[in-house]
Parts: structure tokens; C-alpha cells; sequence
């Protein structure tokens, strides 16, 4: 694993493709084809490593994968217990679902990026955590003290926000935690920030049930994602951080959506650049080689990839240089992280055309740098 710490920030972002004319949207049905670009027996091949046998010594426990390329399902794999009509849990994945939410309600006029944001405990002026705005929260650089540790209990802020003494109220657990870096200065990835979102964008749409109807009827119902189901708190707050549960392909129709830049059935749904906002570099995390923007993470390679993460090997990742859509879900631990890295990579360059024996055609693509994010 690299460390990129000591290097600039990647300031050009790949274009992001259109969806191919003729090519039908996926609502209620999905056209499937054969992939565009690459190698299909290879990526055969990989997918058998993680399939075959299942779970394996590799990547644990794999549940599902569907590749999109160019508006199409052009591969698909489901692990023990699990079809295409199987619903599995986001983890943090749903916080690119959340980043996305906000940018329906920027859109509508529901919220302020950069003022104050909107949360109760901070309302003093003269609490340090006032001038907290809704753009720091979404890039991860509050200052706000939260350690987002999976393993131990008793020194993990998002372990007892879930499952323990915050769950009745995860906002208000989240937001209660001290200022401990000034503002903007530092990168701490962490749950409790995206709840602190999810309480914003709820309290701005009128509360749970609102919110329930606002998610639905603005984002997985012109999306097709029709078992997509988000959880809430006892207090009320779309719990945007980790619970959103859908199947494999209503999860590659969100990151067809991201890939199209928030443009669905020929109509822009977020404001304009909001993705792009989002996959932008704005820090870098050597503890996995990536970097992150807002609420979205990006390894830097050079296709321009940009996902949503989450625990256990959740990916839905969107790679514009190949027109691409990923989604990997399963049950991998910590252990088993450079693994699943090798093998996404592994499964990428199935789609990257062998060009030994001729010279590339040139495209606009090919001219964006290849250091792109």
C-alpha cells in the first residue's frame, strides 16, 4: 500500500459518460448484453476465484456482484443464500445515498451548504461548534471527536452510537461529542458525521415519515430501486450512515446514477457538479491509499473510479473511463481488505482492452491525465 500523504491533492476529474443513445434506462426491467471493452473469460475467471467456493481463504464471504457497462448488466454472480431479489445491508455505502439526498434538498432550497448548520446543540453562537457548516460535515472535517473503530466497544464512538447507549438518539449522540481539531483542518472519517447529515436533512423535510416519502418518491422511485429501505432511529432519523437495504441491482442503479452525473431518464435530478462535488479530492486517507471528497471515496487509479465504501467489502463503485458500474457485497472482515482491493483491481482491468499490439485509439477520455480521481 502506498502513502500519498506527502503529494498533491489530484485536481482533474475523468468526464463522466453519457448514457449511449437508443440505450433504455433500467426502471422495472434491466437490459443485459456482453461487455463492451476487455476480457470476459478473464473476468470469468476472477469472479470463479470468489465464487466458486464460497466462502473462501481470499475474500471470505461474497454475496453478490453485478457489473454495468454501458447502461447494461453485463455480469452477475450471487453467493449462498442470496439472489438478484435478495435484499443486503449498504453499510457505509448509505452515505453516498445520503450525500446524494442532500443534493435533492439543495436542489429544492431545503438547506445551506455553508452556513451554520442546523443542529440544536451547536445553535450558540458562542459554542465552537456553531460555525460547523454542512459542507464540512459532508467532506469529514467538523473537528468533531469520533472514532470509527468496528472492533472495540469500549473506545468506539460508532460501536455505541449503533448498538449502544446512542442508539435511541444517534444525532444527538453524534453531535454531542467535543470539538477536538479547528474547523476544516483535519480528515476523520466518520459515522456519526453522515447521522448528523441525516438528522439535518430530516428535520428539514418535516421528520421520519416526510423524509420516508421524500427519499422514495425523489430518489429510489425515479431510480427503480424499488426494495430500497431505509432504517430510522427511535428518535426519528434516517439512519443515513449504515441502513439502507436493497438489492444488488437497485444498488447499481444508484451508482449508474452517480456514473451519469445525477442524470436520470434524460433528466438532471441533483444540482449541477453535485457529483462531481462529491468525487472531488478534498483529503487523503493513508490508512487505505485513498482519498475522499464528499462522502464519496476514490483510489486515485486511472479511470477515474469513485465509490461508495462500507464495512465488510460493500462497493458500488462508478469508473468513467469504462463506462463502468461495480457492485461487490459480502462478509469480509478487516483481514481480508488488500484482498478485496486485488481483486477489484483484478476485476477492471477485465474491462481495459489489450492494447500490445497496436496503438490506442485516441478519445477524449485518453487525453484527461491519467492520475485522474
Amino acid at each position: 500500500m502506498q502513502d500519498r500523504s506527502s503529494e498533491p491533492l489530484p485536481t482533474q476529474l475523468h468526464p463522466l459518460p453519457s448514457q449511449p443513445a437508443g440505450r433504455a434506462w433500467p426502471t422495472l426491467t434491466w437490459a443485459t448484453g456482453p461487455q463492451l471493452t476487455g476480457d470476459p473469460d478473464r473476468l470469468d475467471d476472477v469472479l470463479s476465484r470468489a465464487f466458486r467456493v464460497n466462502p473462501n481463504s481470499e475474500l471470505a464471504l461474497s454475496l453478490a456482484f453485478v457489473a454495468v457497462q454501458g447502461g447494461r448488466i453485463v455480469a452477475e454472480r450471487y453467493g449462498p443464500g442470496t439472489t438478484a431479489s435478495s435484499t443486503c445491508i449498504s453499510w457505509s455505502t448509505a452515505k453516498s445515498i445520503t450525500q446524494v439526498a442532500l443534493g435533492l434538498a439543495l436542489k429544492d432550497g431545503l438547506i445551506d451548504l455553508d452556513a451554520p448548520a442546523p443542529v440544536p446543540q451547536w445553535s450558540d453562537p458562542e459554542d465552537p461548534r456553531h460555525a460547523i457548516t454542512i459542507r464540512n460535515l459532508l467532506a469529514m472535517r467538523s473537528g468533531l471527536e469520533f472514532n470509527e473503530d468496528y472492533v472495540d466497544a469500549g473506545s468506539s464512538h460508532c460501536l455505541e452510537m449503533l448498538f449502544g447507549e446512542g442508539a435511541q438518539d444517534m444525532a444527538a449522540y453524534a453531535a454531542g461529542q467535543p470539538l477536538i481539531a479547528p474547523i476544516d483542518s483535519e480528515f476523520n472519517y466518520a459515522s456519526g458525521t453522515t447521522v448528523i447529515l441525516s438528522r439535518i436533512l430530516t428535520d428539514a423535510l418535516g421528520g421520519q415519515e416526510s423524509c420516508a416519502r421524500y427519499l422514495q418518491e425523489r430518489l429510489f422511485d425515479p431510480l427503480g430501486m424499488s426494495t430500497a429501505e431505509p432504517k430510522y432511529d427511535p428518535a426519528g432519523t434516517f439512519v443515513g450512515s449504515s441502513y439502507v437495504y436493497a438489492t444488488a441491482r437497485d444498488f447499481a442503479r444508484f451508482g449508474l446514477f452517480a456514473l451519469r452525473g445525477g442524470i436520470w431518464q434524460d433528466e438532471a435530478l441533483l444540482p449541477p457538479g453535485w457529483i462531481d462535488d462529491g468525487r472531488r479530492p478534498l483529503s487523503y486517507d493513508p490508512s487505505n491509499d485513498h482519498y475522499y471528497g464528499e462522502h464519496w471515496w476514490s483510489p486515485g487509479d486511472r479511470f477515474g473510479t469513485f465509490q461508495a465504501r462500507g464495512y465488510e467489502g460493500q462497493v458500488i463503485a462508478a469508473v468513467p473511463a469504462l463506462d463502468l458500474v461495480v457492485v461487490r457485497l459480502g462478509k469480509s472482515p478487516i483481514e481480508h481488505a488488500p484482498a478485496l482491493r486485488t481483486f477489484f483491481e483484478d476485476v477492471l482491468e477485465c474491462f481495459v482492452e489489450d492494447t500490445s499490439e497496436s496503438e490506442p485509439a485516441s478519445s477524449g477520455r485518453e487525453s484527461v491525465e491519467v492520475k485522474n480521481t
